[in-house]
């Protein structure tokens, strides 16, 4: 039996940013993972610090999938910065990780950003990938959430 694809008639348009393509992405991917993943859904995860008047001193962005939580952005305000914030951010993020039943964390950052920050955490570099402007790196970092954290925050 031969299998047939027909192409449809379209058209590609090259642009800046396009909301409505990153929802539509968004959705089809998600469906597409999650079929792929036995039904792990993607949560959102957050994690806000802000001082007594309300200002944002940092925060930290991320989602879970099944057993993976992945860090999408963690910034702390330069006056705050080497402070501890965002050791208790990530901390946090990895208690709320394995509060959900995450065995697993990755992360990613600039050579320019932090990357001895992280494996003080303990994190583990899984990569490095040339090509960022500047003859900087993007660096991989994997950590397993240790089983400590998932029976005392479970």
């Amino acid at each position: 039996m031969t299998s047939e694809q027909h192409t449809v008639a379209a058209s590609l348009r090259v642009g800046g940013r396009d909301d409505d393509l990153d929802k539509r992405l968004d959705e089809e991917l998600t469906a597409f993972n999650t079929a792929a993943a036995d039904g792990a859904v993607t949560e959102p995860l957050s994690v806000r610090v802000t001082d007594d008047a309300g200002d944002l001193v940092g925060g930290l962005t991320a989602w879970t999938w099944g057993t993976l939580c992945s860090v999408d952005m963690l910034w702390v305000r330069e006056d705050q910065r080497h402070s501890g914030w965002g050791g208790r951010l990530m901390r946090a993020a990895e208690a709320e990780a394995a509060r959900r039943g995450c065995t697993d964390m990755i992360v990613s950052t600039y050579s320019f950003q932090a990357p001895a920050f992280y494996p003080r955490l303990g994190f583990t570099e899984r990569a490095r990938v040339r090509g960022v402007p500047g003859g900087h790196e993007d660096i991989y970092f994997h950590k397993r959430i240790p089983q400590a954290t998932l029976t005392a925050e479970g």
